[in-house]
């Protein structure tokens, strides 16, 4: 972003996502952001497509964190969100081991899948929530390639068992679509959201 001013107001994260918080302080550096993780249930329901589900997450999360809001942040919106990938219109969910970590990205290797956020943003009776997709292709991956990446870590909180803002960028042949979304957090509907609750971003 070009020159950025500073807002007057903070914001409640609802998540501990640390690619969430850089994402929005990369959008508003700023930003008085409150960190306060959202603690529900986000076990796959098995009749869910990949929008049902993560509209149902992100709205669970806000309504987890307005219900035990402190006083001193009443006023401040929230933010949840929840991404997900999707092949074939089925969600992957996280990896639960490393064995599931090699499945996931067994599937992926070769195919275009879209990577799904909802968000959630509320202040006092105005509540906003949008759903973000993006495409993302891989191209081939030898077993030997998905086992040295298991190995390093990373797939292990990840939707889908990758981060294309690390090493798993190197599986990427393009993308269709917001950047940021696949990252965890679609700015450019963030933005457009806190532009409707009055926040100067640029």
């Amino acid at each position: 972003m070009n020159k950025l001013l500073k807002i007057p107001t903070g914001l409640v994260l609802a998540s501990a996502s640390p690619r969430r918080r850089e994402l929005l302080l990369q959008l508003m550096p700023a930003l008085q952001l409150h960190i306060l993780p959202a603690d529900i249930d986000e076990s796959l329901i098995a009749t869910e497509v990949g929008a049902d589900r993560v509209l149902r997450l992100a709205r669970a999360k806000a309504a987890a964190v307005l219900a035990s809001l402190p006083k001193h942040l009443s006023s401040y919106p929230v933010l949840a969100a929840d991404t997900e990938v999707v092949l074939d219109g089925c969600p992957l969910g996280k990896p639960e081991s490393n064995t599931h970590a090699v499945e996931l990205l067994k599937k992926l290797s070769g195919r275009t899948h879209q990577v799904t956020t909802a968000v959630q943003l509320i202040q006092g009776e105005v509540a906003q929530q949008a759903v973000v997709t993006t495409d993302v292709s891989f191209r081939l991956l030898s077993n030997d390639e998905i086992l040295a990446y298991v190995a390093t870590g990373e797939p292990s909180d990840k939707a889908g068992g990758y981060g294309i803002q690390g090493l798993g960028a190197a599986f990427v042949t393009g993308i269709n679509g917001s950047y940021s979304n696949v990252v965890g957090l679609p700015l450019e509907q963030i933005y457009l959201q806190l532009r409707q609750l009055k926040y100067t971003v640029i």
